[in-house]
């Protein structure tokens, strides 16, 4: 269970944040230390503060995560499995990639307590938002030690 900040970003966001850094111009929040929901939240009902909130594929912004991870990105979000290459730079860099569960996306939208929008407001769903998170459903799938909880679990499955 997961509590704190976390931003969101998806594969547009990841890619201005992208183009940012190899200009070397200033990001538009520190990503050092911090945590990417890869997401693009529904809109909110009334009296919400959030729309449903479930993950997106991984493996989709994997082309774009390591220059995040050099920057200080400390973790990911999402569902299903990430590259080899990113799992080896989630070990050089220290960050963990933690699974949400596919298709519990109101469950999870309940676990935010605080949106605020943190950059690129013309992208819409997706732009990046700032979450204030308590106990936000997650499981830590890679760690900073090079295993795979997914590669795990297959071993045990043929042992």
């Amino acid at each position: 269970m997961l509590s704190g900040i976390v931003y969101t970003a998806r594969d547009a966001a990841h890619m201005k944040l992208v183009n940012l850094i190899k200009k070397g111009q200033t990001l538009p929040f520190d990503l050092s230390g911090q945590i990417i929901y890869y997401v693009g939240p529904a809109p909110a009902k009334p009296g919400e503060i959030i729309g449903s909130a479930g993950p997106t594929t991984s493996y989709r912004m994997d082309p774009l995560t390591i220059p995040l991870l050099k920057k200080g990105l400390s973790g990911t979000i999402g569902k299903g499995k990430r590259s080899p290459k990113i799992r080896k730079a989630m070990k050089e860099y220290k960050a963990v990639y933690f699974a949400a569960v596919g298709g519990a996306a109101a469950l999870i939208s309940e676990s935010i307590t605080r949106v605020s929008t943190a950059a690129y407001p013309e992208l819409g769903p997706e732009a990046v938002k700032k979450l204030e998170v308590k106990d936000f459903p997650a499981i830590v799938v890679n760690d900073i030690y090079g295993n795979d909880l997914y590669e795990m679990r297959k071993e045990e499955q043929y042992k």
